[in-house]
């Protein structure tokens, strides 16, 4: 065996690591601190685990205890790199298993990390979800062509692929994910969507599975939702001080209307759900609609739309408003009924966030107004509007300072030759040689003053208005702008999400 002279501390943590199994059941974790064994737990283990896990380390212990939040954070650290080894074989799986096999009831799993079971094909899913969970990827692609099978994961809104199979597993990898959301394995000519919860690492995901027939076979897309996503606060949001004291103080408000815009995958729900924990304090009744309910929120009556026994965001909000609310939340305004019922709501008393698709926070005005909104109405009770994208943060161990030129100055909106600097992405192995690390939003806040009701309500043109706010709040770009002279983005990834605004 090893001793502390002939290995790292880094080489100790992984040589001399509780199983993940043990660890997990008793609620402790070995870490190995300056060539020190320290034992993390929340409620102190009985003297015989003490004892186990001095004959593992075979060293006398520090002992640390912490809250279970931070036991759970240490655990997954931990352990979050067990999927990789499974991950990097999985090329080698060969395609003589049996398929039927997979329609076999799957045992509960606590944990992905638990799971014994060791059919190939189980490791490989349990590695790919492990895996892009560990990097933080939002979605999980299984895409089968004429000759191979990709696997592509979005990290930060970018897709990469991370796994090339051949194409006979895609039958195996797809019945598999299926027996797992509970569908349909012998339907293969209608699209179907499922659902997964599971833990990895202590970590809670759900996963909403979607399959497409195509003419190679099934596609399969996973979208990854980690719970703690749904908890979060306006603060962790990325909104500069002032958008964010205006936002809290529109959500204030006991009536009227709050609009999200932005395209998919801008992070508008994520908002929706952080407005909501704002007004989560017991004292209010908060309802939803939506569809789907991708975050669970304790304290809030939540419903899912289904379109099968006709229930749509129309007939749900009739039913909601029969339930008493102070707040309710319509996961999007898709059509005239709804965006009438909402208006209606927020006139007689109730606060109504809800979210569009526009570009803009003005583009909202006219969206509604195309829907059949009458001005009158939608003047007395629209509050405000936030338009958002979202932006790639740059990875912070590897971000290139330089002094940029007249063309990039202006495209900022600052003056030339000021010795301004700001960053390149590079990539290093931190952020997976990306450049990038992570994702933040950026802001436009558009609030429904007196002169802009006026406005709406004479009917004025988007553009008359869109010039009326550029100058009492900073457009989308400005806001992105911002965030590259303080160093949290770049250029490229600001023009990216912004170059059609």
């Amino acid at each position: 065996m090893a001793t502390n002279d002939d290995v790292t501390a880094d080489e100790e943590i992984s040589f001399q690591r509780l199983p993940f199994t043990f660890a997990k059941r008793h609620g402790v974790v070995l870490v190995w601190e300056q060539i020190r064994p320290v034992l993390y737990f929340h409620v102190i283990p009985g003297p015989e685990i003490f004892a186990e896990v001095i004959r593992f380390s075979k060293s006398p212990l520090q002992y640390r205890q912490v809250t279970i939040d931070e036991l759970t954070d240490v655990l997954a650290e931990c352990y979050h790199n067990d999927s990789s080894e499974a991950l990097q074989d999985a090329a080698g799986i060969s395609d003589d298993l049996d398929l039927t096999s997979l329609a076999d009831a799957v045992p509960v799993t606590e944990d992905l990390l638990e799971q014994s079971d060791d059919a190939p094909v189980i490791r490989l899913i349990n590695a790919l979800l492990t895996e892009a969970i560990k990097e933080g990827a939002s979605d999980i692609h299984i895409e089968t062509f004429e000759s191979s099978l990709i696997v592509r994961v979005r990290v930060d809104g970018i897709l990469r692929e991370i796994l090339s199979l051949q194409r006979t597993l895609a039958a195996l990898l797809v019945s598999r994910i299926k027996v797992m959301a509970r569908l349909d394995i012998a339907e293969k000519r209608i699209p179907q969507d499922g659902r997964i919860s599971l833990k990895v690492a202590g970590k809670e995901v759900d996963v909403r599975v979607s399959t497409l027939p195509s003419s190679n076979g099934e596609r399969v897309v996973l979208r990854l939702l980690d719970k703690a996503a749904g908890r979060l606060k306006l603060s962790h949001l990325g909104m500069l001080p002032a958008n964010m004291k205006a936002v809290e103080e529109l959500l204030k408000k006991p009536y009227g209307i709050i609009l999200v815009t932005g395209p998919t995958g801008s992070g508008k729900t994520t908002s929706l759900y952080a407005g909501l924990t704002f007004l989560n304090d017991k004292t209010r009744n908060i309802l939803t609609v939506e569809d789907p309910i991708e975050y669970n929120l304790e304290g809030v009556g939540q419903t899912q739309v289904n379109t099968k026994v006709d229930m749509t965001f129309a007939r749900g909000l009739r039913a909601i408003l029969r339930q008493d609310p102070d707040v309710v939340m319509i996961g999007e305004i898709r059509d005239t009924e709804t965006a009438e019922i909402a208006v209606q709501a927020s006139l007689t008393g109730h606060l109504v966030l809800s979210t569009l698709h526009t570009n803009t926070a003005v583009g909202a005005l006219t969206r509604l107004q195309d829907m059949g909104v009458e001005p009158f109405l939608l003047s007395s009770s629209l509050l405000g509007v936030i338009a958002q994208r979202l932006v790639r943060v740059l990875c912070l161990h590897c971000k290139e300072p330089y002094t940029p030129d007249a063309i990039e100055c202006e495209q900022l909106g600052v003056a030339h030759g000021n010795q301004l600097q700001i960053y390149h992405a590079k990539g290093c192995k931190e952020c997976n040689f990306s450049g990038y690390k992570g994702r933040t939003g950026i802001y436009e806040v558009v609030v429904v003053d007196d002169q802009v009701r006026r406005m709406i309500h004479g009917n004025k043109g988007e553009q008359e208005v869109d010039d009326y706010v550029r100058k009492h709040s900073p457009s989308i770009r400005n806001d992105g702008s911002r965030k590259v002279l303080e160093g949290q983005t770049t250029l490229e990834e600001v023009l990216r999400v912004t170059q059609k605004d």
